[in-house]
């Protein structure tokens, strides 16, 4: 039998699939593939995820664990700031630690446990990056700039103003108007992007921001290989980033709130000496639990499972009412 856990982070849902119970752990292609089907399903608890997020053993010194992300649409994610907080709480419970690091695919990152949002809906903070502006980080060509910072792009869009921040997931960010937001030119502009084109060859996740007071933001994100989601945790980060960097002029402290369809978190954004870091606050919750023979896995015959649903969605819906009124 196979274990699993269905999880989100502010409604981005995942399933978390640890490879050590593997006597011989399944590649990668076959979790891709596995990912794809989930996708299609007429299964309710295994359609509509988001990806895969396989945790594995650490070489490295301080990592409690590794993680792999996996797109719904079968592509490899180099990092999911959502994702990294279930991580976190699922090996943080396992080994009974509160602060340690976990390996990602582009850095060793600093985790911790932190205050629950509310009765039954625990939270952790991830640090996100590496943080990098460069041309080469996303790539991007045919824009006529080398970084992308607080700028118009003809090319994109008539009127509105860019920002490009790899962390290390590119992102293309724009802070719009009420009106702009609730439009269709984010789904147009990101489906753009995430098809062939001469900007982004390897696509870009893109958002667009409204901001609705000092340090308060709302965010919505179409994501590479996979669309719009609830929320894209290092989607919000770089936003944040973003916002930070474009009301400051130099060093900064900026504690943000930012707003998402799928709830609420915090980003935490600092600046000494042109040197930026980034922590994602908010929730880690377990959905629920999933047994499932091996065989019926990898054969993606899902009606063989079995459910064991937690209450803990009932707890964050209650806490998202809450912060809402």
């Amino acid at each position: 039998m196979v274990k699993l856990l269905k999880v989100h982070g502010s409604e981005n849902t995942f399933f978390l699939f640890d490879l050590t119970q593997f006597e011989k752990q399944p590649s990668l292609s076959s979790i891709a593939k596995l990912a794809v089907a989930c996708q299609k399903s007429a299964n309710p608890v295994f359609k509509n995820i988001d990806g895969i997020l396989v945790v594995t053993n650490s070489t490295h010194p301080d990592c409690l664990g590794k993680m792999i992300v996996i797109n719904a649409d079968g592509s490899r994610a180099s990092m999911c700031g959502n994702g990294l907080r279930t991580v976190t709480r699922y090996l943080a419970e396992r080994y009974q630690k509160k602060q340690f690091h976990v390996e990602t695919d582009q850095a060793d990152l600093a985790v911790t446990s932190e205050p629950e949002l509310a009765p039954n809906v625990p939270a952790f903070g991830v640090e996100i990056g590496p943080i990098r502006f460069n041309q080469a980080a996303f790539p991007f060509a045919n824009l006529h700039t080398a970084t992308i910072q607080n700028q118009p792009l003809p090319d994109l869009d008539h009127d509105l103003r860019f920002s490009a921040i790899a962390v290390p997931n590119p992102h293309l960010i724009s802070f719009v108007s009420k009106a702009v937001l609730q439009s269709d030119r984010l789904e147009k502009l990101g489906t753009r992007l995430n098809s062939k084109n001469q900007y982004f060859p390897d696509g870009v996740n893109v958002s667009f921001a409204t901001i609705l007071g000092e340090n308060r933001l709302f965010v919505r994100t179409f994501e590479r290989g996979v669309g719009f989601t609830n929320a894209c945790g290092t989607g919000m980060s770089a936003t944040s980033l973003a916002y930070a960097i474009n009301q400051s002029g130099g060093d900064f402290d900026r504690l943000v709130t930012v707003f998402n369809p799928g709830g609420m978190v915090k980003v935490h954004a600092v600046c000494r000496a042109e040197n930026y870091q980034l922590q994602l606050i908010a929730n880690a919750t377990t959905l629920g639990y999933i047994t499932i023979p091996t065989t019926a896995l990898w054969q993606h015959q899902f009606d063989q499972a079995n459910y064991q649903q937690t209450n803990e969605e009932t707890a964050y819906q209650a806490w998202v009412k809450a912060i809402k009124n």
